[in-house]
């Protein structure tokens, strides 16, 4: 995907995952974009090649009582979309919060 025709949805979502939001819900919840528009939209960047994704363990799950969570995390190329959606969308600076850990 060429970087100029990234969505703000997508670029919402990038710069999610580079504060460290990394998993489906962690990213509806801090974007505000709902669920038919997140994942749908981390299938594209993964197709893409700006994310990949790996699944926790069962048992990192089960210890939690919940379902496996998909991680996301940027690749090299999602990381120089997610500083290109910054400047393209530069309000994305300010409008989500460095996650605490």
């Amino acid at each position: 995907m060429p970087l100029t025709r990234l969505s703000h949805s997508a670029a919402l979502i990038l710069k999610a995952i580079s504060l460290g939001y990394s998993f489906g819900f962690d990213i509806m919840e801090t974007t505000g974009l709902p669920s038919g528009t997140v994942y749908p939209a981390l299938r594209r960047l993964e197709r893409d090649k700006l994310v990949s994704s790996s699944w926790e363990s069962e048992s990192t799950a089960s210890a939690d009582q919940r379902p496996a969570r998909r991680y996301y995390h940027l690749t090299r190329e999602g990381k120089k979309a997610a500083l290109f959606a910054v400047q393209r969308y530069p309000l994305l600076a300010r409008l989500l919060p460095e996650k605490n850990s």
